[in-house]
């Protein structure tokens, strides 16, 4: 029994260094950090909304083809949006540790899984040029030194189980929380209206909706808006795609491109109902122009047509839907026409990306596409 009370104090108190190791690991700039989004949203993750500079040890980016940047607070934000953007990347940047600088993330050395603290996950990982600056961090706080594609590997292996995690911690704490904020003292907030968590954070902030927030308060308020109060709207609904659903004009996988999923419902020759999906607009257009060049499909009776409005992320009626195209903003296949349920949101997002015009569904040809 003695021995069994020392082995436990034992694991105890190992878990209680591991512990204390990681809350000496400060993840935060400890200088001026460099952010090379630019807005008033520059300071926060797209994704999830984390303040970058307090997490910026982890922080990752991309430079894409149009000249633009995002910046990320950690590899798995980066992971989670990489699928939308996969297409458009130029360059990708990982936060050296130890110098506090963007490095070419793909030659640069990872730390996987120490004690140090991760940034939306449970296994840490962080990034430094140098392999020497890798292997002092690991002396002092363990973990395995990999490189690129083994951090990725790493990350997308418990994508899941993050997910689930911050699943939990947020309807246990961060939700609750941020409805209290909302409902006491903020004046009325559209979530529909932003295009990304992180501009509606820096709106509420720099027009003191709520008045003065501690960045904490700011980010369960922006999380409850953003991932309860917008999809419990009346009316809201997403296109909900099979796993492994591909698109008919190009075989992608749609479920990995919820941003852009567009879904077409059509009657056969026998009367039977089916949809199809599609991981763009534009894919869509060829299909329905066509059918019969895509597949088993002469004869069908198209009956509903649903895309993703790009601002609210909600499912839309395709046929009633304003389109930009022509902007600087790509979809997993390229240029992509962006819907929107309002013109009004359509006409701000053509003025912030150098869109060219505004079209209606019935309007769009498949040579005008092209």
């Amino acid at each position: 029994m003695k021995r069994l009370f020392l082995g436990v104090m034992l694991l105890f108190s190992l878990f209680a260094f591991a512990a204390d190791m990681a809350d000496e690991f400060d993840r935060s700039a400890t200088g001026t950090p460099e952010l090379l989004q630019t807005g008033t949203d520059k300071s926060w993750c797209p994704v999830c909304g984390m303040n970058l500079p307090m997490y910026y040890k982890t922080n990752f980016a991309v430079k894409l083809k149009n000249g633009t940047a995002k910046q990320y607070c950690s590899i798995r934000c980066f992971a989670e949006d990489s699928g939308n953007i996969s297409e458009n990347i130029k360059e990708i940047l990982a936060m050296d540790a130890a110098k506090e600088k963007f490095t070419n993330a793909k030659t640069a050395h990872y730390v996987i899984g120490s004690s140090a603290p991760g940034t939306m996950t449970n296994v840490s990982k962080y990034a430094f040029a140098s392999l020497n600056d890798a292997k002092a961090f690991q002396k002092t706080y363990g973990g395995e030194i990999g490189n690129y594609d083994k951090v990725m590997k790493a990350t997308l292996d418990t994508i899941q189980t993050d997910r689930d995690a911050s699943a939990e911690r947020k309807t246990k704490m961060m939700y609750p929380m941020g409805e209290k904020i909302y409902k006491s003292v903020c004046k009325p907030v559209e979530p529909s209206e932003f295009e990304t968590i992180s501009a509606m954070k820096a709106y509420i902030k720099n027009n003191a909706v709520c008045g003065e927030l501690k960045e904490g308060q700011l980010q369960a308020l922006s999380l409850y808006l953003w991932e309860v109060s917008r999809k419990n709207a009346p009316g809201y609904s997403i296109i909900s795609v099979p796993e492994k659903a591909k698109c008919p004009v190009c075989g992608m996988f749609v479920s990995k491109y919820p941003k852009w999923a567009a879904q077409l419902t059509y009657t056969d020759t026998k009367g039977a109902e089916n949809s199809l999906y599609f991981d763009g607009v534009k894919d869509l257009i060829k299909f329905k122009e066509n059918p019969a060049k895509w597949g088993k499909y002469k004869g069908i009776k198209i009956a509903k047509v649903l895309v993703t409005d790009y601002y609210s992320g909600k499912a839309i009626d395709g046929t009633a839907a304003f389109y930009v195209s022509g902007s600087d903003v790509y979809g997993p296949m390229g240029h992509e026409l962006i819907p929107f349920e309002s013109e009004k949101n359509a006409k701000t997002f053509m003025a912030d990306h150098n869109g060219k015009e505004i079209v209606k569904y019935a309007d769009i040809k498949a040579s005008k596409i092209k």
